[in-house]
């Protein structure tokens, strides 16, 4: 068995999701199991190169995983500059993201990037136009589709159990503390328009990919925005402005009729059982997904409810649905697309979550945006290179 070593620099890994993810539960647990098996002798072993501005962040995080003290660095420049290294990853916050990526690009490394890929459109199709012309290998992280509960609703779909499929209905938040009175759970430039904040920016592109892929493309979308808490208190506890949009209430047209409609709030109690959970109803069943379960209703068990606000209920609704089974062991969804976006630099193995893809989820945040300003629906155009 040959153990071929792949360089990965990784910037933004003193973030919660970049060092918990992508650090910790990615690349380091591939190491633990070993390295990643390729399947013909060949084991792919990735060695991270901690990327960031605090030098003394990450020397405490290569000194508490074991990594090569050596392996750290303020200086991107320098980095990319080295031709041992094959990966350049960004988990940073998205205003510098853009910039980060276009050096990386033109260093010749294969990218693997967070989302958005930029703050605007016109920057993340640059990216894939310059990815493409420097013949690169190019990664977008699209974790949802990877979370157990959406892999059982897409075993659904692909087995045909709604039979046809009119709508979707999501539902996401939960309540981000203030700050004031409880440390808020979730960074403050997140509230903070100026800074590439808002739920808007940070949700409608998942919800692009996940729609795109166990649904159909978005052709229209039509979207309120909020900003409910107008007030905040950041990492000093000091008052700030929120700027941003802390809430989006969208409805979106899918290609061949699919009405989806989407709400995403960091202004809402949870009154459900997982953070995020999709209810999609067809002809044949219906069926709630969330991070990790998925029940069902088919058409020949669905009761027959009557309206009647004179007596009380005397059935428990949720009781009449079905659990789907696991059927298989789920790994950590940022890990499994590490793998196949690894397999794929590796092996050029298909892999179909590119700059591209990223893109489009940059282009319905803005029109999301944009549909909230104006009051309208929009029309989301096909995007090509």
């Amino acid at each position: 068995m040959t153990r071929r070593v792949v360089r990965i620099a990784m910037n933004g890994v003193t973030g919660r999701m970049g060092y918990r993810q992508h650090l910790v539960r990615s690349i380091l647990a591939i190491r633990e199991q070993g390295g990643l098996d390729l399947g013909d002798g060949d084991v792919l072993w990735p060695e991270p190169v901690l990327v960031g501005r605090r030098e003394h962040a990450l020397k405490a995080l290569a000194e508490r995983h074991g990594l090569d003290p050596a392996a750290v660095s303020c200086d991107l420049d320098a980095v990319l500059a080295d031709e041992s290294v094959e990966i350049y990853f960004d988990a940073q916050v998205t205003s510098a993201r853009e910039d980060a990526l276009r050096k990386a690009i033109a260093a010749g490394k294969h990218v693997y990037t967070e989302k958005p890929t930029s703050t605007g459109l016109a920057g993340a199709l640059e990216l894939a136009r310059l990815a493409r012309e420097a013949g690169i290998k190019h990664g977008v992280v699209q974790d949802k589709l990877f979370l157990p509960g959406l892999l059982k609703l897409k075993r659904l779909i692909d087995g045909g159990f709604f039979g046809r499929i009119l709508s979707v209905r999501g539902e996401f938040g939960y309540w981000v503390f203030e700050g004031d009175w409880q440390q808020a759970q979730r960074p403050s430039w997140n509230y903070r328009a100026e800074d590439g904040g808002g739920i808007v920016v940070d949700m409608f592109p998942h919800w692009e990919y996940v729609l795109h892929e166990l649904f159909g493309p978005v052709r229209t979308v039509q979207a309120l925005t909020a900003t409910h808490i107008p007030q905040r208190w950041d990492e000093q506890g000091k008052p700030y402005e929120a700027t941003a949009d802390d809430a989006a209430y969208g409805v979106f047209q899918l290609e061949g009729g699919i009405v989806a409609q989407i709400n995403s709030s960091w202004a809402v109690r949870v009154n459900r059982d997982e953070l995020v959970e999709f209810q999609v109803d067809g002809t044949e069943g219906s069926a709630v997904a969330g991070l990790r379960t998925c029940r069902v209703q088919h058409r020949s068990t669905t009761p027959k409810p009557v309206w009647n606000p004179d007596l009380p209920v005397t059935e428990s609704f949720r009781d009449q649905w079905q659990e789907v089974p696991d059927n298989q062991e789920f790994d950590n969804g940022f890990k499994a697309q590490w793998e196949l976006f690894l397999r794929h630099v590796a092996r050029d193995e298909p892999y179909t979550w590119d700059l591209l893809a990223g893109a489009r989820g940059v282009q319905l945040a803005e029109l999301g945006l944009a549909s909230a300003a104006e009051g309208r629906r929009l029309d989301v155009p096909e995007l090509g290179l």
